[in-house]
């Protein structure tokens, strides 16, 4: 079989499907992306049996076949050959051979038949979503997801669907990031959902800034995304989040306003100057005034003060800096507030003028 494609056409699908494919896999298989053609169309499908990716080509030339060709090495081939260049492949037995102008490779291939696929699913409930609005809700949680935790559930994100509000919230036990926004979603009853981490980065990654709608479909097992040319499936961590409303601070009785970019600047320079392990700093309090300090064990030390939006009583508190500035580094606006009780109890972030993303972070003994 032979047939003709557009490096660019090939290019694109190509890198939104690869992330699905494992570098290390126990099935040589799973190393593979399926190619199948059927009336013009030609599909790819990669897998890591989580996660499934199918993205999908216009081209009309295309005659139907199906074969299994080895991702990251096509993927790598296509990027080195020049733009605007064509490839022809020529698929015969277990090889698939490439021609591009004066340059021919020689791929091998494995059966389409035991290419392996997701179960299907039965869908329960659909959306539609802005991506533009769905990707910022990803890009202003996922950072604070854990990481192999042997709490599985806390390695992913919270999806909450409810007819007028979608909401994310991730926490790996630190901290809690948490965002919404108003959908109106058709959901007849509320929904959680936990999807895995490795899934929100691959979501955040292929989702756009448009404005063009993505539909999402949920399943006892499973969340789909699909747009005009991916469709994204991922299996969902079966297990309870933690009630997250417990964490969040209502008892915030003084509260700090300050420049963003001047906050995360200032805590960026102390940093450099904190304890590499623990990544302790100490921030006090005063009327009208802020000062961030850091030593370690070297017995060196930073100190710098702000001036502030802080009128309440004098106080200290201590907190991890990579923390803060992960909060500050998503956070858009201008100007941030820092609602806090006492040295021992959590602090909430946010957006001084918007509250529909806010940030709990724990405090640390000094």
């Amino acid at each position: 079989m032979k047939t003709t494609i557009k490096r660019e056409d090939l290019l694109a699908p190509l890198q939104h499907v690869i992330g699905a494919v494992e570098r290390r896999q126990t099935l040589p298989i799973l190393g593979n992306i399926l190619f199948k053609s059927t009336g013009g169309d030609l599909t790819l499908t990669a897998t890591d049996l989580e996660i499934e990716m199918v993205a999908t080509v216009n081209a009309a030339s295309i005659a139907d076949f199906q074969t299994t060709i080895p991702a990251r090495k096509l993927l790598d081939i296509c990027k080195a050959l020049p733009e605007g260049s064509t490839i022809n492949f020529n698929i015969e037995d277990n090889r698939v051979s490439l021609t591009s102008a004066r340059s021919r490779f020689s791929l091998a291939t494995l059966p389409a038949q035991d290419f392996p696929s997701l179960d299907e699913i039965e869908v329960q409930h659909s959306f539609s979503i802005p991506q533009k609005l769905l990707k910022g809700l990803f890009d202003k949680t996922s950072f604070a997801m854990a990481q192999q935790d042997v709490r599985y559930y806390l390695n992913g994100i919270l999806m909450e669907i409810s007819p007028a509000l979608i909401k994310l919230v991730a926490t790996d036990g630190h901290r809690l990031a948490l965002s919404q926004a108003t959908l109106d979603s058709g959901v007849g009853e509320d929904r959680q959902i936990i999807i895995p981490r490795k899934a929100v980065l691959e979501l955040s990654r292929l989702l756009d800034s448009s404005n063009t709608t993505a539909r999402c479909e949920l399943s006892q097992n499973h969340f789909r995304l699909e747009t005009d040319s991916l469709m994204f499936t991922t299996k969902l961590i079966d297990g309870k989040f933690p009630d997250y409303q417990r964490v969040i601070p209502v008892d915030g009785n003084k509260t700090m306003r300050v420049e963003r970019e001047t906050l995360k600047h200032a805590m960026s320079r102390i940093a450099i100057l904190s304890n590499e392990k623990y990544r302790g700093i100490r921030l006090s309090f005063s009327p009208g005034n802020l000062s961030i300090q850091a030593n370690n064990p070297d017995q060196e030390e930073a100190e710098e003060e702000l001036q502030v939006d802080y009128s309440e009583g004098d106080m200290e508190i201590g907190f991890n800096v990579t923390y803060l500035i992960d909060v500050l580094n998503v956070l858009g606006s201008e100007k941030v507030q820092v609602k806090l009780k006492d040295s021992n109890s959590s602090a909430i972030i946010s957006d001084s003028e918007d509250e529909s993303s806010l940030y709990v972070v724990m405090p640390m003994r000094l």
